[in-house]
């Protein structure tokens, strides 16, 4: 399985967050993914915590999915319409379980951290998909091009120059130099993507659901597992400013980097599994009064 680059935590001072709903209020149903790790066995196992979006890489794996259960092809590639995007994403053309296609995590278009991936690549990938597999969906996940205390998203990847679909935005908030979670930064990242040029329904939320392991955030600490407390003010936190997104993605089910993560914490779980089924205003998610 692939390992995602992490952006940069973003320190901003706590926000005071209204309750809102966690479910989607509205008539389009939210879709709920959490990456790697996704099969054992030809068993579908985030299916356990209520995510009907998976992350798929196979033809193998799209057959083993669920009834009910949608996928998400992750391609991982900013090279246009070549040969190797063709071999990567017909196989999956016209499948009637295919959502769409993860064309890319965190592509850079600067070329500063990594290969620089123009827009007009993704332009081309996101054009022919929608060309051949019309009603699927293109996303990536946005690097943030800023700094922890100011995120920006300018000069990177809108619905203009790009014609990608969705957008993930990774701003994590739990970190042991500031000893717990600095939720404002999830806001500031949703603000900055905005003024940006990516409007709010084009945007997908990303939930930490890690800790610990080799990432280092951009202050020199780590990122820190969520408690299932932290875990739901994480989730309501995004509800306030994303509340109806198309589908929201938990990062990780497999650990990536000797990390901690969702798929090996039932407690953690247990939160996600309200979330994804539907818990609305007022839900405890049956944790203690905080």
């Amino acid at each position: 399985m692939r390992w995602r680059a992490l952006s940069a935590a973003v320190m901003v001072p706590v926000l005071a967050v209204p309750t809102a709903f966690i479910g989607s209020p509205g008539s389009l149903r939210t879709l709920h993914y959490a990456a790697n790790g996704n099969f054992a066995d030809g068993q579908y196992l985030p299916a356990s915590a209520g995510f009907d979006l998976a992350d798929v890489s196979s033809t193998d794996e799209l057959g083993e999915l669920p009834a009910g259960v949608e996928a998400l092809v992750f391609v991982g590639q900013c090279g246009g319409v070549d040969r190797q995007f063709l071999d990567t994403v017909e196989p999956f053309v016209g499948q009637p379980q295919v959502f769409g296609f993860y064309l890319m995590d965190d592509p850079d278009p600067t070329g500063q951290y990594g290969p620089r991936c123009p827009p007009s690549y993704l332009e081309a990938e996101s054009d022919w998909v929608h060309a051949h597999d019309p009603g699927a969906k293109t996303f990536i996940v946005l690097m943030d091009l800023g700094t922890s205390t100011s995120p920006s998203y300018r000069h990177s990847y809108t619905p203009a120059n790009s014609h990608v679909d969705l957008y993930g935005l990774d701003a994590y908030p739990c970190r042991t130099d500031v000893g717990g979670c600095d939720f404002g930064i999830i806001v500031s990242a949703v603000r900055a993507a905005e003024a940006a040029g990516v409007p709010e329904p084009d945007l997908v939320p990303v939930y930490q659901a890690f800790g610990g392991g080799s990432y280092v955030d951009d202050t020199g600490g780590q990122y820190a597992l969520p408690t299932a407390a932290q875990a739901e003010r994480l989730v309501r936190t995004w509800a306030s400013v994303v509340p109806d997104p198309v589908f929201d993605y938990a990062y990780s089910w497999g650990a990536q980097a000797g990390d901690t993560a969702l798929g090996s914490v039932p407690r953690l779980q247990g939160v996600f599994a309200l979330h994804n089924r539907g818990a609305g205003p007022g839900d405890d998610f049956g944790l203690p009064a905080r």
